[in-house]
């Protein structure tokens, strides 16, 4: 065995080693799990690197380095590690995100190299139901978004994404990538919308992660004058059915602290704070 720590890519011989690291905190983990069961740790196919850590020759952390640099089960000395390999590599990720400390940490090892940065989110609540909430009557005209309904859906993604993250997601590529996310969360049936009476989108939200453990639902976005209306909460409890009676166990998401309104939503769909997310926007 080995006696030393040290920091190494994972191929695909290390899946079943990493799946067990991600199944240590299945609904913190989701992202990065789902991906991993679908597409395995093959660079190409997984979009992007997954860097592992020994202790003892024992995986014990990891660091997904993709579009997104995400620290998982990350001890202090992993997340020194993987500092340094991210220097060496440069910055190309377009955000670090993960649970609050390792990746705030890990900012602080890279930002005098990689920053400044466009937005810091320190702290962005994690929150968790496993049942549907009492008293809250789902919204029925919430459904599934059918594969011929991209034209119908992607204003509105593009709408929430552009609001959210301060960026358009068509920058760049001309938004290939991300209508071809899109794409693949409508053809697995996870995206979800409240259409009004002229085929517009007035309520959206998506599954976007999923293994069988746990899901997180993302994405979610009220027409700007459908607001203060009363959509939200019935929308997101519709959501939350289809999550608990289709894809998992337990539901997951995480919220700026600075959107009250959303947090109060999802406290009354029976959402509880287990956590907290950072994210480094750049």
């Amino acid at each position: 065995m080995l006696t030393q720590t040290t920091t190494a890519v994972l191929g695909p011989s290390d899946h079943d080693a990493a799946l067990a690291v991600l199944g240590r905190e299945p609904v913190v983990n989701a992202f990065v799990a789902s991906r991993v069961q679908v597409a395995g740790l093959d660079p190409w196919r997984l979009g992007g690197e997954m860097w592992g850590w020994y202790e003892d020759g024992i995986l014990t952390s990891l660091c997904y380095a993709g579009a997104n640099l995400v620290p998982i089960c990350a001890t202090p000395r992993a997340v020194r590690a993987f500092a340094d390999r991210a220097r060496r590599a440069g910055r190309r990720c377009s955000s670090i995100v993960g649970p609050a400390e390792p990746t705030a940490q890990l900012w602080r090892l890279l930002e005098p190299g990689w920053g400044p940065a466009r937005e810091i989110r320190a702290h962005q609540p994690l929150m968790v139901t496993d049942r549907m909430p009492a008293g809250i009557a789902p919204d029925p005209y919430v459904r599934r978004i059918r594969k011929d309904e991209m034209e119908t859906i992607m204003p509105a993604c593009v709408a929430m994404f552009t609001e959210e993250v301060g960026v358009s997601p068509l920058a760049g590529d001309g938004g290939l990538l991300y209508q071809a996310r899109v794409a693949e969360l409508v053809g697995s049936g996870r995206s979800f919308a409240r259409l009004d009476e002229h085929g517009k989108v007035v309520f959206k939200a998506e599954i976007g992660a999923a293994t069988p453990e746990a899901c997180q639902i993302q994405g979610v976005w009220v027409a700007p004058e459908y607001r203060g209306r009363g959509l939200a909460v019935p929308g997101m409890a519709a959501v939350l059915r289809y999550a608990l009676a289709d894809v998992a166990p337990v539901v997951s998401l995480y919220v700026n602290d600075f959107n009250t309104a959303a947090r109060r939503t999802y406290l009354k769909t029976g959402f509880q704070e287990v956590g907290a997310f950072m994210s480094v926007l750049f």
